[in-house]
């Protein structure tokens, strides 16, 4: 005789007549749900933590084949990361509701790993901010403008985002970059930008909106310490 599911396991397993795949319907040892139980946090792949994530698949296609169709689409969690709601919505099991959460957890993860790496941090080398920086804007969708401010002795005291859109002469205001640094009394600031193309390499306006940061910063005595250019997992320095 078959084993009769509890009313909670038909309401979430029946949508429209349409049987869906649940990690409960997953052999016992092999539910990430358990797994990450037994092995922690750590152990657990990225397949099995998006899979807990997900739920449920879609009619006949299984929970851990609909996380290991994400990570293959998108080119791991790096390109999860970067890709926007709506074409995750392209996957088939993946509504508006599941590409938010997905997108949430990772926009945690982002920020978590940010803040940890941020706290108390002292800044020796362009090389040390590119780290930091990337961890972030390496894989946003949009061009932002940020400045990392920093103390006398080059300590971290926190991460500004100044502009959104793409850097050129015309729209980018140079008091903008220093308001937060002379809130804070920062000695010195590194400004960065990222390019979303993959190609970190800097355009003319680049260069020339360097070289304008640069002067007022002697003006206000605020040093520009650099400008970089972040890309995902390269960056260049203008320095």
């Amino acid at each position: 005789m078959t084993k009769m599911r509890d009313r909670g396991d038909l309401d979430n397993n029946i949508e429209g007549g349409a049987y869906h795949v649940l990690i409960n319907d997953i052999p016992e040892g092999e539910r990430p749900r358990e797994r990450f139980t037994q092995i922690g946090a750590s152990g657990a792949s990225a397949r099995e933590l998006l899979a807990i994530l997900l739920r449920i698949g879609p009619p006949g296609i299984g929970v851990m084949s609909l996380a290991d169709e994400l990570l293959k689409r998108f080119g791991g969690l790096a390109g999860l990361a970067r890709t926007n709601i709506k074409d995750l919505q392209l996957i088939h099991g993946i509504g508006p509701v599941k590409a938010v959460e997905i997108k949430a957890a990772l926009e945690l993860g982002k920020r978590l790993a940010y803040a940890n790496a941020e706290q108390k941090m002292l800044i020796k080398t362009p090389a040390e901010a590119a780290q930091l920086l990337m961890l972030d804007m390496g894989v946003l969708e949009q061009e932002e403008v940020r400045a990392m401010l920093l103390d006398s002795r080059n300590r971290l005291l926190g991460t500004t985002m100044i502009y959104r859109g793409t850097l050129n002469a015309a729209n980018m205001r140079v008091a903008e970059v220093f308001k937060e640094a002379i809130r804070q009394n920062a000695a010195s600031v590194i400004v960065a930008h990222n390019h979303p193309s993959g190609d970190p390499t800097p355009s003319t306006d680049d260069i020339y909106v360097t070289k304008e940061l640069t002067k007022a910063g002697k003006i206000l005595d605020i040093e520009v310490l650099d400008h970089l250019v972040i890309a995902q997992n390269r960056y260049v320095s203008l320095k």
